[in-house]
């Protein structure tokens, strides 16, 4: 059986592979303050899907990783505003039960995975034809 790894020990080596661009070249996150010692709050960038509506577009979301993070999957809203079905139009906020990798969530998964994985939904048939806000529009 293998050990745990502590939620510290986990959100600093996302830390680095953030920092260092060791994941996907199309999302990217790092800590909100760098002083936030119990590595909390995060920001993230997609880099929106070619072929779609959201070519060329840049999105931020805000990341909150709670002390049961990496067991529990962390709250995920966009900053930028985005027309996707699992996303609240109110107020940016991922709705967790609509997104696969969050409705099948796995200590394994990281903040990368779930970057990654909104991209391709963006890009979906079903999704990356839908109209958008326009571009530079932010939720409150």
């Amino acid at each position: 059986m293998s050990a745990t790894v502590p939620r510290n020990f986990r959100l600093l080596e996302e830390l680095e592979n953030g920092e260092k661009g060791l994941g996907a070249e199309t999302c990217s996150y790092g800590l909100e303050n760098g002083d936030d010692l119990l590595m909390s709050d995060w920001n993230g960038t997609i880099l929106g899907p070619p072929h779609s509506v959201h070519e060329n577009r840049i999105y931020t979301l805000k990341i909150h990783c709670g002390p049961q993070y990496p067991d529990v999957p962390p709250e995920i809203s966009f900053i930028s505003k985005i027309n996707l079905p699992c996303v609240d139009q109110r107020n940016g906020k991922v709705d967790a039960s609509k997104l696969p990798c969050l409705v099948q969530w796995k200590r394994e998964f990281t903040m990368e995975t779930i970057l990654s994985e909104l991209r391709r939904y963006m890009a979906l048939p079903q999704h990356k034809k839908l109209p958008q806000p326009a571009e530079g529009a932010t939720y409150d």
